[in-house]
């Protein structure tokens, strides 16, 4: 039998916060809150400071602003975050050419060969986070663990500054007493749904046969039950090119299209704060495209994209034209629908963009 896998997840301890106040003597000990300020605005990250207060990244930054009135607001500089990004990934690349960012700040990497030579994951992963501090002056936490979703889970244990290792013979009891929603793919509807089953913990899930979970949840139930035992043979797949960034959310209750329009800003919202780590990897892309996915009350799935003569390059524009698409869907005015989302998709190069506009400007 091969050996189990060795697979890291290392996380910048709110690295964007971190970044400023490391930069500016001024912002420590202080709640900081990287946004610009506005009603459209959304949280980019927050320090652990702001984070007692219910501050979160993602959240609109008018609600982050009175969850914590005395939060310094500061412009996120993506510029120098992308700089040190790119020292983090260095220290990455000298222990496993295998690392999957997910974004400027985490990324897991496979040191199942250890090719730096030294005697354990563990090891490896202290290594790193030292590197890290010496060279950045910024702290990581890291999850070490047979698989990725478990890493994932674990490199968030003993935050911030922290390191939790979960070896082989212990992940079912690593997983046993979390709550579902640790589970990757189980959102705020299916906690629910699992819970009319009686199911609260990974553990309560495991104890569920799994022709049952098929019979509630057809496929997905098999992979529910893989996942409560700590299944998961998702390999690390070094940087790949984003296909689509989106957000959707399901209602507790069915709402007409017409009542649809808060809840399309808002996903854009987050899916706009999404795309802005993207423009920051790096080789940053860029969207063409836009998408509006719907869900009925009956579960029909709908789809409806644009690609606009006018590249989405603001949160207004994608929102706008996610909401105008509502034109595009024939159904009845009574239809209700559980579920939305907006997405940015038809990436391209951003060089390649610069080049065809260089193009334009010479003919």
């Amino acid at each position: 039998m091969a050996p189990p896998r060795r697979i890291l997840h290392v996380d910048m301890d709110a690295f964007y916060a971190s970044v400023e106040q490391r930069d500016d003597p001024a912002l420590r000990g202080r709640p900081v809150v990287v946004a610009w300020r506005g009603a459209r605005s959304v949280v980019c990250a927050a320090s652990y400071e702001a984070r007692r207060f219910g501050v979160r990244s993602a959240m609109p930054a008018i609600r982050a602003e009175r969850l914590c009135p005395q939060a310094v607001f500061v412009p996120p500089d993506f510029t120098r975050y992308k700089a040190v990004s790119r020292q983090v990934r260095e220290i990455f690349a000298r222990h496993t050419p295998l690392v999957e960012p997910l974004s400027l700040d985490e990324a897991y990497l496979d040191v199942t060969g250890l090719a730096s030579g030294l005697p354990s994951a563990t090891a490896t992963a202290e290594a790193i986070r030292a590197a890290i501090f010496e060279e950045t002056a910024l702290t990581a936490s890291a999850g070490v663990a047979p698989n990725k979703f478990i890493a994932k889970i674990a490199s968030d244990w003993n935050k911030p500054d922290g390191l939790c290792v979960v070896k082989p013979h212990r992940v079912e009891a690593f997983l046993t007493p979390l709550a579902v929603g640790r589970l990757p793919g189980v959102g705020k509807v299916m906690q629910g749904k699992l819970a009319e089953l009686g199911i609260t913990t990974v553990g309560d899930l495991r104890d569920v046969p799994v022709a049952v979970l098929e019979q509630r949840f057809g496929r997905w139930g098999r992979r529910l039950h893989e996942l409560s035992l700590g299944i998961d043979d998702n390999p690390v797949r070094p940087e790949r090119p984003t296909v689509q960034i989106s957000s959707e959310d399901t209602f507790e209750h069915d709402l007409r299209l017409d009542e649809l329009e808060p809840h399309i800003r808002r996903l854009a919202g987050k899916t706009w704060a999404g795309y802005q780590r993207e423009r920051q990897q790096t080789h940053p892309r860029l969207a063409r495209t836009v998408v509006l996915k719907l869900k009925t009350a009956d579960f029909r799935i709908l789809t409806r994209s644009l690609t606009p003569s006018r590249r989405p390059d603001t949160l207004d524009v994608l929102a706008d034209t996610a909401c105008d698409l509502r034109a595009r869907i024939d159904l009845p005015p009574a239809t209700r629908y559980r579920l939305v989302g907006v997405g940015l998709g038809g990436f391209v190069d951003q060089d390649d963009v610069r080049a065809q506009s260089d193009l334009f400007e010479m003919a």
